[in-house]
C-alpha cells in the first residue's frame, strides 16, 4: 500500500465525535437508580473542593475545544463551557449497597453532579473505552492491589488508607484526563458515569456498549459498534499480532522502538531509583523522630541554658522529621505516582501500535487472499476455455462425420435398389439357404471373481453415487464460488485499507498529542520536586537557625580561656621565637 496520508482527526472533527447513544439519547431523569443507603463513616479525611493537585498541570496540554452548539447532556455542557473545569474525588466511603460484602465506593463531583463508583467500575469505564476507540490513548487507572498485599493484609487489604488515598490521586487524573482529552470528552457514556443519575449496569448494557463486538479486529476503527459492515468485516482475517509484515511503515517502527525503550528506561532505572530513594527518605525520617524524642527526653535531665539548648535541638530534629515527612509524601504523589502512571502508559501505546500492526496484517492477508482467488480463477477459466474449444472441435469433427455417413449410405441405397432388380431370380433360393440356423451355443459361462470384490464394486457404486463425477459442472461451481468470494474479498479489502488508513493517522495524532503531554507533565514533576526541595531546606533552616542562636547563649568552659587571651599568648610566643635549648 502507498504511504499513507495524514489525517489527522484532532484537526478537524472525526466521523464519530459522539456514541451512538448520543443520538439515541436515553432521558436519565426518567429512570432514576433507586436512592443509596445511608453509607458508613469515611475512610479518609475528605479533600477540599478548592484544593487542586499540582500533578497533572492543568491544560497545559490540553488542546484547543472545537465549537460545540450541540450538547447531548448537561455534563457535555459543563465540560465544554470553555472554562477550566476539573473533577474531584473528594471521599472514599464503605457501603454494601446491592452487595452482601462491604466495598469502598469514591465519590466524584463533576460540577453540581455527585456520583459514586467503586473500582472495578472504573476499570469497567476504562475498558469499555478502549474497545470503543481502539486508535486512541485511553489514560491508565491504578493497579490492582498484588497477590503478596492480600496474603500480608488478609482481610485488611481492601481497607488500606493509603491505598485508598493513592486511588483517589491517580483515579481523578484518570478522569480529568480524559475530560482534557479532545475526544474521549465527548463520549456520553463518560458524562453518563459523572451524573451518577443511572447506574453503571444500565449503562453496560444500553447502546453503546451493547453493540460492540466480541472481536474488535473485525469492525470499523472510527466505529466498532457499526452493525451495518458486521458480514463484510466477518471476511477479513483474524492475525496474531506476532505475524510478520512485508511491507511494514517505518513510522511506526521507530514508535515501537522509541517506546520499547522509553518503558525499559522507566519501569527499569528510574522506578527502582525512585523506591530506593523514597526508602532512604522513609528512614531517614524515621531516625529523626527518634533522635528528636531522645534529646527532648535528656534536656529535661540538664538545667539553665544547656537544658534550654538541648531542647531546641530536639525541636529542630523534630521539625526536620516532620519536613521529611512532608517531602516524602509530595514525592510520592508529584514524582513516583506520574512516573509509574507513564510506566502504564508506555505499556498502552505498546498495545495501541499492536492493534495498528494486527490491522496492516489484516490488509495484506486479505490482498494475499484476493491475489490467490484471482489467480485460482483465472485458471479454472483457462481450463474452461480449454474444454470449450475441445467441446466445439468434438462437435465440427462428429458433425463432419455424420454429413459423410449420410452421403455413402445414400449411394449405398441407390447401388442396392440396382442389383436388387438384377438378383430377383437368385433370391428364392439364398431364402431358402439363409433359412439354416446354427445351434445355440448355451448360457454364457460364469465369470470367477476374486474374494471381495463384490463388497469393493458396491463401495466404488456408491461413492461415485455421492460424488459429483462430471468435471464440467464441478468446474463451472467453482468458478462461480470463486468470483463469489473474490467479490467479498474486494470489499472486505476495501475495508480494511480504509481502516489501516484510518488507523494510522489516528494514532500517530494521538501520539502527537501525548508527546506534547508527556513534555508538559514531565516539566511539572521535576518543577514539583525543586519546589518540595526548596520548602524543606526553608523550613530546616528556620528550625536550625533557632536552635544556633540558643545554642550560643550556653557559657564558655570554666577551664577554658577567653578566645582574646588566648589569641595574644599565641602571639607572643610567636614574636618570642623558639627557646634555646642551653
Amino acid at each position: 500500500m502507498e504511504a499513507f496520508e495524514d489525517e489527522n482527526p484532532f484537526e478537524s472533527e472525526p466521523e464519530r465525535l459522539q456514541s451512538d447513544s448520543s443520538s439515541s439519547r436515553l432521558n436519565i431523569a426518567d429512570e432514576p437508580s433507586p436512592a443509596p443507603a445511608q453509607p458508613m463513616p469515611s475512610l479518609s479525611p475528605p479533600t477540599s473542593p478548592s484544593r487542586r493537585n499540582a500533578f497533572p498541570s492543568p491544560g497545559s496540554h490540553r488542546q484547543p475545544q472545537t465549537f460545540k452548539s450541540d450538547f447531548c447532556c448537561a455534563r457535555d455542557q459543563w465540560l465544554h463551557s470553555g472554562e477550566d473545569v476539573e473533577i474531584l474525588i473528594t471521599d472514599a466511603v464503605k457501603t454494601s449497597v446491592n452487595s452482601t460484602s462491604p466495598y469502598i465506593t469514591y465519590v466524584i463531583e463533576a460540577g453540581t453532579a455527585r456520583a459514586q463508583h467503586r473500582y472495578s467500575e472504573f476499570e469497567s469505564l476504562r475498558n469499555n473505552l478502549v474497545k470503543l476507540y481502539p486508535t486512541l490513548i485511553i489514560p491508565p487507572i491504578p493497579s490492582k492491589q498484588t497477590i503478596g498485599d492480600y496474603a500480608i493484609k488478609q482481610a485488611k487489604a481492601k481497607e488500606d488508607a493509603a491505598m485508598i488515598a493513592r486511588r483517589k490521586r491517580m483515579l481523578q487524573t484518570f478522569l480529568n484526563r480524559i475530560a482534557r482529552h479532545p475526544i474521549l470528552s465527548n463520549e456520553h457514556v463518560f458524562h453518563r458515569f459523572l451524573d451518577g443519575e443511572v447506574s453503571w449496569a444500565e449503562v453496560l448494557h444500553s447502546p453503546p456498549i451493547s453493540l460492540l463486538p466480541k472481536n474488535i479486529l473485525k469492525a470499523p476503527s472510527h466505529n466498532p459498534t457499526d452493525q451495518s459492515v458486521a458480514l463484510a468485516y466477518a471476511a477479513l482475517p483474524n492475525p496474531s499480532a506476532a505475524h510478520p509484515l512485508r511491507r511494514p511503515d517505518q513510522r511506526f517502527l521507530d514508535s515501537e522502538v522509541f517506546t520499547n525503550k522509553f518503558a525499559a528506561h522507566l519501569s527499569g532505572p528510574m522506578e527502582k531509583v525512585t523506591r530506593r530513594t523514597m526508602k532512604r527518605w522513609s528512614d531517614l525520617a524515621q531516625d529523626h523522630a527518634e533522635l528528636g524524642a531522645t534529646l527532648n527526653g535528656f534536656s529535661l535531665n540538664e538545667s539553665g541554658q544547656l537544658s534550654v539548648a538541648v531542647e531546641k535541638t530536639g525541636q529542630a530534629i523534630d521539625a526536620t522529621y516532620m519536613s521529611t515527612t512532608k517531602l516524602l509524601q509530595e514525592f510520592e504523589q508529584n514524582w513516583a505516582e506520574p512516573l509509574h502512571e507513564y510506566t502504564q502508559f508506555a505499556s498502552i501505546i505498546k498495545k495501541l501500535l499492536q492493534y495498528r500492526h494486527q490491522k496492516h496484517v489484516q490488509y495484506e492477508m486479505t490482498q494475499e487472499g484476493l491475489e490467490a482467488r484471482r489467480e485460482q480463477l483465472g485458471e479454472l477459466e483457462k481450463s474452461e476455455r480449454e474444454a470449450r474449444r475441445l467441446e466445439e472441435a468434438l462437435n465440427q469433427g462428429r458433425t463432419s462425420t455424420i454429413r459423410a455417413s449420410t452421403s455413402e449410405r445414400t449411394s449405398a441405397e441407390g447401388d442396392a435398389e440396382g442389383e436388387e432388380a438384377q438378383s430377383e431370380p437368385g433370391l428364392s433360393h439364398r431364402q431358402e439357404e439363409s433359412v439354416y440356423l446354427p445351434p445355440h451355443p448355451g448360457p454364457n459361462p460364469v465369470k470367477r471373481r476374486a474374494p471381495g470384490m463384490g463388497l469393493l464394486s458396491a463401495l466404488s457404486y456408491t461413492l461415485h453415487g455421492m460424488m459429483d463425477v462430471d468435471p464440467e459442472t464441478a468446474r463451472r461451481n467453482s468458478i462461480t464460488k470463486n468470483k463469489e468470494t473474490i467479490s467479498q474479498l474486494e470489499d472486505a479489502l476495501h475495508l480494511a485499507a480504509q481502516d489501516l488508513k484510518y488507523s494510522s493517522s489516528t494514532i500517530q495524532a494521538d501520539l502527537d498529542r501525548f508527546q506534547r503531554q508527556k513534555v508538559a507533565d514531565l516539566r511539572e514533576m521535576a518543577i514539583s520536586m525543586a519546589r518540595s526541595h526548596r520548602d524543606w531546606c526553608k523550613k530546616n533552616l528556620e528550625a536550625w537557625e533557632e536552635a544556633k542562636a540558643e545554642i550560643a547563649k550556653i557559657p564558655d568552659h570554666p577551664n577554658r580561656l577567653p578566645d582574646d587571651a588566648t589569641n595574644g599568648a599565641g602571639r607572643r610566643e610567636s614574636m618570642a621565637g623558639p627557646a634555646d635549648p642551653q
